[in-house]
This record gives C-alpha cells, sequence and structure tokens, in this order.
C-alpha cells in the first residue's frame, strides 16, 4: 500500500467558497470545474467554478441555488446541474441557465440534489437529508433521450459518490449512500428506467470516517474514495480500493483538512494527479484554526500514466 502526502493546491478567497467545496472534474490538461454547494451554512446559493492550473486563477459563476452537481456536456461551455430540487443546463460564457427538470423529490421536505454522474448523456444523481438523519431521499435517472426524469430509489439519507461502468453488455451503478459506509452496485437499466439488486462492493463500517465523493481509476478496476472525517485527525484522507477483492492500495493525505469530500484525475504539467476538495463544513471557528488548510484544494502524484 502507498501513502501520498498532498500538497494545496488552491485555496478560496472567501469563508463562503470554503465552507463546502465538491465535484472537481477535469475538463482537458491543466484546468477543472468544481462547485462550491452553498457560500457558507445559512446561503441558499452557491457556484460553479472553473480552475486553471498554469495560471493559479479560478473563475466563480454563481448559479440559481445551491449546486449538487455540475458535470461539462459535449456542447462547449454547457454544464448540466442540480442544484436545491431543479436539474438544469448553465452556459458559463452566456450565464444562460434552461431549466431540464423541476420539483425533484417533490414528495418529500428537506431533501436537495446532491452527487451525480454523467453517461453516454444520460445522468444519474442522488438527493440528501439536509438533517443528514432518514433515509428518505431519492435517486434518480435523467434520461438524455426523452428529457425524462425517473426515480430509482426513495430511500437514501445523504447520496454521494458515483460511477458507471460498462460491464458484460451492461451498465453497473457503483454508489454509495454515506451514512451506510458501503459502497454498493446495481445493474442500471436506462432504457427501462430501473435499478437491479443492491450489491454490496466495500463495507467501510469500521471507519470512523464518512465515505463521500468517488470516481473510479482509469482501468476501472478500483475506486478512489474521498472520506470526511468530523473528528480530530491531523490529515483527510482519500482511499483507493480494488473493487474485486476490497484491498486497500494507496491512501493520500490532505495535511491539516480532516474532512475531505470529492476526488478527480487530472492531468496537470504532463502527469496525472490527483485533485481533492476538502471543506470547513460544520467546523467552529476554533477547529478551523487548527486545521487551517481545510476548505482548500489539494493535489497529489499519482502512479496513473493517463486518464
Amino acid at each position: 500500500m502507498t501513502t501520498t502526502e498532498c500538497q494545496v493546491l488552491f485555496r478560496p478567497k472567501t469563508n463562503g467558497q470554503r465552507f463546502l467545496p465538491e465535484g472537481p472534474i477535469a475538463l482537458g490538461p491543466n484546468r477543472f470545474s468544481w462547485v462550491a454547494i452553498q457560500h457558507g451554512q445559512n446561503s441558499l446559493i452557491g457556484s460553479l467554478n472553473i480552475y486553471d492550473c498554469e495560471t493559479g486563477s479560478n473563475l466563480q459563476h454563481d448559479l440559481p441555488g445551491r449546486p449538487g452537481f455540475a458535470l461539462p456536456t459535449s456542447t462547449a461551455n454547457q454544464f448540466i446541474c442540480g442544484t436545491n430540487r431543479t436539474v438544469g443546463l448553465y452556459d458559463i460564457a452566456t450565464r444562460e441557465w434552461t431549466v431540464l427538470a423541476e420539483d425533484v423529490d417533490g414528495d418529500v421536505d428537506d431533501t436537495i440534489i446532491n452527487d451525480g454522474v454523467i453517461h453516454a448523456g444520460n445522468v444519474v444523481f442522488g438527493c440528501k437529508d439536509l438533517q443528514f438523519a432518514e433515509a428518505k431521499a431519492g435517486l434518480y435517472l435523467w434520461r438524455r433521450e426523452d428529457q425524462a426524469l425517473i426515480q430509482l430509489d426513495n430511500k437514501q439519507t445523504c447520496s454521494n459518490g458515483k460511477a458507471i461502468i460498462e460491464q458484460d453488455g451492461g451498465l453497473t451503478l457503483i454508489d454509495i449512500d454515506t451514512p451506510t459506509k458501503e459502497v454498493v452496485s446495481y445493474s442500471l437499466d436506462v432504457s427501462g428506467g430501473s435499478l437491479g439488486q443492491r450489491t454490496p462492493v466495500l463495507d467501510l463500517t469500521s471507519l470512523d470516517m464518512f465515505p463521500d465523493g468517488m470516481i473510479l481509476t482509469p482501468d476501472e478496476k478500483s475506486c478512489i474514495i474521498a472520506f470526511y472525517n468530523p473528528h480530530d485527525a491531523d490529515n483527510g484522507e482519500a482511499r483507493q480500493y480494488n473493487l474485486a477483492t476490497g484491498e486497500l492500495e494507496h491512501t493520500w493525505l490532505c495535511p491539516k483538512a480532516p474532512q475531505v469530500t470529492c476526488p478527480a484525475l487530472v492531468e496537470v504539467g504532463g502527469a496525472v494527479k490527483l485533485v481533492l476538495t476538502t471543506a470547513v463544513e460544520h467546523m467552529s471557528p476554533t477547529r478551523q484554526q487548527t486545521y487551517a488548510n481545510s476548505g482548500s484544494l489539494f493535489v497529489g502524484d499519482t502512479d496513473f500514466k493517463s486518464l
């Protein structure tokens, strides 16, 4: 097992931007997007951000709500976003917002859209209970072909990391509902709008920290999970696990930032790096001083040769 210490890549200038950064996604060499889910504890808005690794610049786009995800599409400058209970398209050049689906999780109270993944233009995303207490939030498919919003499950508490694998002629959804501390899989039928049987993949219940965002390694044999640790810890962690054996293969450390939220693989300076977001959410001013790198974006080396 390999351990890598990451470095601070970018520290947002405002407390609001450091509150809950998540969802980094590569936008080509030396460039990635990320979302600030909400600009502070009581804020009702967040932003889509574009970071340039060569210049160190960050371009912020405020969105009409709190974004759980913002995923680049095949159209230049256009992202599909889940904000509050609405899915829409946002153009970072024109600032145009086009609604695709509304009233997500409309049959329950106090939930909001959270993490999502896109595959062949179809988006699978989940919601979270704002109190992190009840298994009442939905898991959804937004289907590109007919622009239908389909509920796949209604028993999520805090729906987080997701990945879709093409496997045996079909699709497999790898999924995390954070409070369960498990990684599970389902067969995904896009045309039928349904999931197969829930199958456990990784049991992480022995850990004190919670699995949050997740990506696959380039060979799709392993996953990299960001761990949100609400307890005192000198380092935050992201861990790579083999999906077949459960073996822990690599750990990345984020010094003085225990609440790691999401990972992304990005080509930086010709090498594949791991970018990690961290958060100050729920931290008192004293804890923020103790864990002074919290809310920063980190970067670490990997052994991957390409994306």
